[in-house]
């Protein structure tokens, strides 16, 4: 019994220590566009982007798929931090020029 209990808490504390280590994803905004565009991370991973913002004017980091928002001062740098996600393709983008600067996060 107390194999098995120690085995269980094995399995537990690998679980969660896995779960604790972050991915960090840099990208830059110039022009209204994200480099890369497309991010792929894996499934239930907590992550982080590092945002820099190159252009002249602020701008906003905003997902509604995975419900983050932050603005990003004209050549500065921010932390989005991104809770671990499901498999599937979530959008993210600049809120004050959407169009141009529609990006993916892949999540396998």
């Amino acid at each position: 019994m107390r194999i098995v209990a120690a085995a269980v808490l094995l399995i537990a504390a690998h679980a969660a220590a896995a779960q604790a280590a972050d991915t960090t994803v840099s990208l830059t905004l110039k022009d209204h566009r994200f480099t890369p565009a497309e991010v792929t991370i894996p499934a239930n991973t907590r992550m982080k982007f590092l945002v820099k913002n190159l252009d002249p004017t602020p701008a906003e980091f905003e997902s509604d798929d995975f419900k983050a928002e932050k603005i990003i001062p004209a050549g500065q740098e921010i932390m989005v931090m991104i809770p671990p996600l499901q498999p599937g393709t979530y959008e993210f983008h600049d809120e004050y020029n959407e169009d141009p600067s529609k990006s993916r996060l892949i999540v396998k």
